[in-house]
């Protein structure tokens, strides 16, 4: 009987701690549900709706005209005889073809512009949230340095405290070590502080699905990401910023088509039919404009202007695209160099230092002072190696925000 309440108390802890533990999301969740809840979506969906929409205009064909009209008649001689005339006339302005045809490619070319900066849209949010997310590991990890380094420097602090009180160990030992207990409570208060930050930029990124209190769990991708530089700046034409501007430039060309095409728009049929006293006319007719005094030249000079407008954008935004990709190329390279030294080298050489003072300072061959410097050195060595890591990781996101392209899984 004893055992089985034991198991039903177990079973009731174990249930009880999975309903009210944060719950827990890799970067892949958070993306995932960003593409459902986030308002970004909502504001793409109607940025591509009335784009479609404007296809659907353009397709349209335009409306007939009906006309009504009545009134009295009178005779001009003798017999003055009074009545009524009444007359009904309908015309249908038919566009030519190639007026309805560019219409329909500016509409077309919109949808595209549109389409593009969607795409760019959703890159800078997926790399937002990549950033946040890798900002919180980096954080959770320098979290987890600084509560170790606080456990150990608080157990050397005991010892410190105890040696001082006996008169083995002169007063400023144990302020130096606490001196040290403070530093890595601070590191680990910025930590969690850090933390918060970056998860209420998250839940800004992400939408309402995401709850207040959650936890994250991930790791940073493998630092031998191999890129090469030309194959980097091949890429340059991928970027959601060029495919825009091209996009722009497809819908003013085809806005200048359109506006040379509106000189002759096309014309009017009519017809009508007339009922006076005692005579009835039926009529049958064409109107076309007559581009004299208005050929849209202004119309067509603005479209032009805004088409060089945007091809002299072009040609700017890939000189500055060269320029950053370069830089974020370079940066990569450094980061790349400092984390392949850390790991290579420093983070065992710190540890092999401090397993050697540490050694040295129990058997009484080190002071307290060179055990916490070299303490302090391998907890700095290792907070560099993280923060290395993160710059790594954040110029390759530089560039994939830049080029549009994926390169990092």
């Amino acid at each position: 009987m004893i055992l089985k309440q034991s198991k039903l108390i177990l079973f009731l802890m174990l249930v009880s701690s999975g309903l009210f533990s944060n719950p827990v999301y890799t970067l892949n969740d958070l993306i995932d549900m960003a593409n459902q809840t986030n308002p970004v979506m909502d504001v793409i969906q109607a940025k591509e709706d009335a784009a479609k929409a404007g296809i659907t205009v353009a397709e349209q064909y335009l409306n007939p005209n009906l006309g009504v009209a009545v009134g009295p008649s009178k005779t001009r001689q003798a017999p003055i005889v009074e009545d009524k005339n009444w007359a009904i006339g309908i015309s249908q302005p038919i566009e030519f073809s190639d007026v309805r045809s560019a219409r329909k490619q500016i509409a077309e070319s919109n949808l595209k512009f549109v389409d593009e900066v969607n795409k760019g849209t959703k890159i800078n949010l997926m790399l937002n949230i990549k950033s946040a997310f890798y900002s919180v590991i980096h954080n959770q990890e320098i979290l987890k340095l600084a509560e170790a380094d606080q456990k150990v420097i608080q157990d050397i602090r005991d010892r410190v405290e105890l040696r001082v009180n006996v008169g083995e160990s002169p007063r400023y030992e144990l302020i130096k070590a606490d001196t040290e207990l403070l530093a890595a409570r601070r590191d680990a208060q910025a930590a969690k502080l850090r933390i918060q930050e970056s998860k209420f930029f998250l839940k800004g990124l992400i939408g309402k699905s995401i709850p207040d209190e959650f936890e994250l769990t991930g790791e940073f991708p493998q630092s031998n990401i191999r890129l090469n530089k030309v194959d980097v700046t091949n890429l340059i034409e991928n970027s959601p910023r060029l495919k825009q501007l091209k996009a722009a430039s497809s819908v003013f060309e085809n806005k200048i088509k359109l506006e040379k095409n509106l000189v002759n728009p096309g014309l009017t049929l009519s017809a009508g039919m007339n009922q006076d006293p005692g005579i009835r006319n039926y009529t049958i007719g064409v109107s076309i404009p007559l581009p004299i005094w208005n050929q849209r030249e202004g119309e067509i000079s603005q479209a032009a202007a805004n088409l060089r407008e945007v091809e002299a954008t072009y040609e700017q935004q890939s000189l500055l695209l060269k320029r950053d990709v370069n830089a974020a190329f370079q940066r990569y390279l450094i980061a790349k160099e400092q984390v392949m030294t850390f790991e290579e080298s420093l983070l065992d050489q710190a540890q092999s230092v401090l397993k050697v003072v540490e050694a040295a300072y129990r058997f009484g061959e080190r002071g307290i002072l060179e055990y916490l410097d070299a303490q302090r050195t391998q907890r700095v060595v290792r907070k560099d190696y993280l923060s290395a890591r993160l710059d790594y990781i954040v110029s390759i996101m530089e560039m994939e925000q830049l080029l549009g392209s994926k390169i990092m899984e």
